[in-house]
């Protein structure tokens, strides 16, 4: 058993729910490893998301093209996180967002099937599900009110406080897309901070 898998595992699901020997070695049987190059394209606006990924290592980014064909930055996916274009995957359409590697990404993805099949062979994982569900509906919410009541300077100060250290590496616009500024606005903050 790969103990970076099996890490990945207990730090996504064992929080919520006890790991039986059974479902480690359902998800070790399911799950295929994903290796990206920086900029590479991991799902495409217009096509279907095949897996739901835990990332071992990398960020992705999460966009949709605005009018001007500018990308339009709605979240990071980083080390010990989920990853993907849910809309897709859960619904089984094609997707309306982009994923895109923004560096060398390593990532263990599952199928809709297989992920489906774990639910219904393990239901003590139906816990993390709420969880995982509550988590991604607060932390919209409190994107959404901090979008819409924070300057600018207040929002890059929140995202610098609880954002992981990899995010900082990645290039500049895409965290100002993220925080709906100008890269040259965040290029002044962030420069005030150091």
């Amino acid at each position: 058993m790969d103990s970076r898998i099996k890490e990945l595992i207990d730090l996504n699901f064992g929080k919520y729910t006890s790991i039986s020997e059974a479902a480690y070695e359902y998800l070790f049987d399911n799950y295929h490893l994903k290796k990206c190059l920086a900029r590479e394209m991991i799902v495409e606006s217009g096509n279907r998301a095949k897996y739901f990924y835990f990332v071992l290592s990398g960020v992705q980014a999460l966009y949709l093209l605005n009018e001007k064909g500018e990308k339009v930055i709605l979240g990071f996916s980083f080390q010990n996180s989920v990853s993907g274009a849910f809309d897709s995957f859960i619904s089984g359409k094609p997707s309306h967002f982009f994923l895109e590697a923004l560096t060398p990404s390593e990532m263990i993805g599952i199928t809709k099937s297989k992920f489906d099949e774990l639910f219904e062979r393990f239901p003590e994982f139906y816990r993390w599900r709420a969880h995982f569900m509550e988590e991604i509906l607060l932390g919209r919410i409190s994107r959404e009110v901090e979008m819409m009541t924070l300057s600018a300077k207040d929002r890059f100060d929140a995202f610098i406080k609880r954002c992981p250290p990899e995010l900082l590496q990645i290039p500049q616009k895409y965290l100002a897309s993220y925080l709906s500024m100008k890269p040259e606005t965040f290029s002044r903050l962030r420069a005030l901070r150091d």
